[in-house]
């Protein structure tokens, strides 16, 4: 196996605390630049966010990138140009394609605790998209000690998920003490990321040991190789996988 797999360690992150705001950046973002981190594949950003109740990001614009926000725990209220005005929880993930431009705004709903949530932008194959937006939730059983596609590329039709326009899929799971999961790559060139969200869980990734809130780059796999993705700590492991081209 030729599998190469590159930790992403928390702490070596980007890191803003704003007070309303606690963001730590796995990619260049806002006043953060490391020239090692600037992009892998189609993605941009996996920003880890915490915002303070009642606090958010006031209207901004967008172009061309699609943006989605995976919610950890609390409410997190979007309101965008598309004519979009909601409040997703736990479980669920509001997708937009920034096409030709939206601006939105995302504020935390409840004035009091905070919203954690990881917040993904990919780049698309094709430019100047139509602006659009969706939502989707998914429960606590389809994702627990499983791995549940949550975003599939375009032309792939199967399973539920929201569609994507370039050849990316992202998968989460909840992985509860010495569970484990696999996950099979299609053909050799494949990458993928997978983050390890900052709620105390513990993870081995083919024997590579990711604390609560590490990250890993994997690449050189060959066709049909196998992720094995274990709980190794007392709290549950919640991740994201990334498999693109």
């Amino acid at each position: 196996m030729t599998i190469k797999i590159l930790p992403r360690p928390s702490e070596e992150r980007g890191h803003a605390d704003h007070g309303w705001l606690n963001s730590y950046h796995t990619f260049n973002f806002a006043d953060y630049w490391d020239h090692r981190f600037q992009e892998f594949g189609p993605l941009r950003v996996i920003n880890e966010d915490i915002v303070q109740g009642g606090a958010g990001f006031p209207t901004h614009p967008h172009r061309e990138f699609e943006i989605w926000s995976y919610v950890v725990s609390g409410e997190l209220k979007h309101q965008d140009s598309t004519g979009t005005n909601e409040t997703i929880g736990r479980g669920q993930v509001q997708f937009t394609t920034a096409g030709t431009g939206v601006t939105h705004s995302e504020f935390n709903a409840h004035p009091k605790n905070p919203v954690h949530f990881i917040q993904i932008w990919a780049k698309p194959d094709e430019a100047k998209l139509p602006p659009s937006y969706q939502t989707m939730e998914w429960s606590e059983s389809d994702k627990t000690n499983k791995l549940c596609l949550i975003v599939k590329p375009l032309e792939k039709t199967a399973g539920k998920a929201i569609s994507c326009h370039t050849d990316l899929s992202m998968y989460a799971s909840i992985l509860s003490k010495e569970n484990q999961v696999v996950h099979t790559i299609e053909s050799a060139g494949r990458r993928q990321y997978i983050h390890l969200i900052n709620t105390g869980g513990k993870l081995e990734v083919n024997g590579v040991r990711l604390n609560s809130g590490d990250g890993a780059f994997i690449t050189e796999a060959q066709d049909d190789d196998q992720l094995v993705i274990v709980s190794v700590g007392e709290e549950p492991a919640e991740f994201l996988l990334f498999d693109m081209k």
